[in-house]
């Protein structure tokens, strides 16, 4: 089942990268993109990619992680799994996620209502993919170093 996610979430990273490179190619934007339906795609593709990396990652990776290293308990909430992250130094700080979580959140329900919105979501969900991409390389590499195989 790991393995599994891991491959799905491999497939999400690819063509989140390729959006987030043709939306970085644009360099600083505004809501000015919204005019151009090749771009509207470009940052759909991107927030899609993003919204499932964060929900993946939020609702399976991150349980089947710490239960094929013996820390989950099935009455861990998401904060306690998150500290059990931090304390394992795989996320940098339950806080960030937290605020990813609201970050996607934001981008799922407001757009494209509220143009101004998206745009600095957008911008936000760019460094956050970033970090999520850090965030599962630290878990491929726990997994690798401690169950051969695996990654």
């Amino acid at each position: 089942m790991l393995k599994d996610v891991l491959h799905t979430l491999e497939l999400h990273i690819k063509r989140a990268e390729s959006a987030k490179k043709e939306i970085l190619e644009w360099g600083d934007f505004s809501k000015d993109v919204f005019t151009d339906e090749q771009k509207i795609k470009t940052i759909d593709s991107f927030i899609f990619r993003y919204i499932k990396l964060q929900d993946l990652t939020g609702q399976k990776l991150f349980k089947l992680f710490l239960d094929e290293i013996g820390d989950f308990r099935d009455d861990m909430s998401l904060l306690d799994i998150l500290d059990r992250l931090e304390k394992l130094e795989v996320v940098e700080s339950s806080e960030t996620w937290m605020g990813y979580r609201k970050l996607r959140n934001v981008l799922t329900h407001e757009y494209p209502d509220n143009e101004d919105e998206i745009v600095e979501g957008l911008k936000l969900a760019l460094d956050a993919f970033n970090t999520t991409l850090v965030i599962i390389e630290n878990i491929k590499k726990r997994i690798s170093s401690s169950f051969k195989g695996l990654s």
